[in-house]
């Protein structure tokens, strides 16, 4: 410790980092910063603005103030992807965050095995389009696996793409298949970090694995459950390859989710500044969202403190 930061420190002030050390900070913090810049913040400010015009790539935007956002509220279509989009979310959050938590439990108090934690991530290497694809030849009405099965059992074939009924469930299903792992494994490092000796002492005291389960486990893991709910939410709005894929919005509009809806606007009908309208609209309720959740959960603090 040099001299000056041993007085800084003696004098209660914050000793400031020597030059060298900031030159070197901003050289690794640059690529990041010019990545952020360049593919994030920009695009952002482009959005924004063309979400004021009139813009079909062919001619000059035309700024027309608020009309797309007046017309937005105007539009069915618009409203429809929202709930499904909603209904798609409900459904993947809570049943993967169920089945990731209980399966990151097992892990944690079963087994410690690499081997078992490589399997249980290995759907995760698999990318969508392949999950999507393989889903949608195996669940095929007339000659997929699934629906063979079920004829064998002695039940009705089941229109899993084609029904409006079982359309989202279904992709949902694909995509809770292919997450499950690596969400199990985020809550399950945060199990790790729960003091073995709280675990201790609750079997001394006589407590059932459920009742620590409720009492241990799922208080001390509250931040990390947050930042899983956080992450889960933003990826499940941003579902597309999938249904790209497999049913590209249809049956009747049944998973024409909003991302769809906004690559379909401005990619097939060239409605850009429209299409940049909804995704400020989309941008402003993800944020909302996610704050609400942060707030709700307490997501900065921690009962291990």
């Amino acid at each position: 410790m040099s001299y000056q930061a041993a007085a800084a420190r003696s004098s209660g002030r914050r000793a400031r980092p020597p030059r060298r050390q900031l030159g070197v900070a901003l050289m690794f913090v640059a690529p990041a910063l010019f990545g952020f810049v360049a593919f994030h913040l920009w695009p952002a400010i482009q959005g924004l603005y063309l979400s004021f015009t009139d813009w079909n790539v062919l001619s000059p935007a035309q700024f027309i103030g608020l009309d797309n956002y007046a017309r937005l509220l105007q539009d069915p279509l618009f409203w429809n992807s929202l709930a499904v989009t909603a209904e798609y979310v409900a459904i993947n959050i809570g049943l993967q965050t169920a089945l990731a938590l209980g399966l990151a439990v097992l892990l944690h108090r079963l087994t410690q095995s690499m081997v078992v934690r490589g399997i249980i991530l290995l759907p995760y290497m698999i990318p969508n389009v392949v999950v999507a694809l393989v889903g949608f030849w195996m669940l095929d009405y007339q000659l997929g696996i699934g629906n063979q099965v079920l004829v064998w059992l002695g039940l009705d074939r089941i229109p899993f793409f084609g029904s409006e009924f079982w359309a989202i469930p279904t992709i949902a299903g694909l995509n809770i298949w292919r997450h499950l792992g690596y969400t199990a494994l985020l809550i399950f490092a945060g199990l790790q970090t729960i003091p073995k000796d709280l675990y201790e002492a609750g079997a001394i005291d006589g407590a059932s694995e459920w009742r620590m389960f409720w009492r241990i486990t799922l208080p001390l893991l509250r931040p990390v459950l947050a930042l899983v709910l956080v992450l889960t939410v933003i990826g499940s709005f941003q579902i597309f390859d999938t249904i790209a894929v497999t049913t590209e919005g249809g049956p009747v509009n049944a998973t024409r989710v909003i991302y769809f809806y906004i690559f379909e606007r401005a990619f097939d009908q060239f409605d850009f500044g429209y299409a940049a309208a909804m995704s400020v609209v989309l941008m402003l309720i993800l944020s909302g969202i996610t704050l609400l959740q942060l707030r709700m959960l307490r997501a900065g603090e921690s009962d291990l403190s």
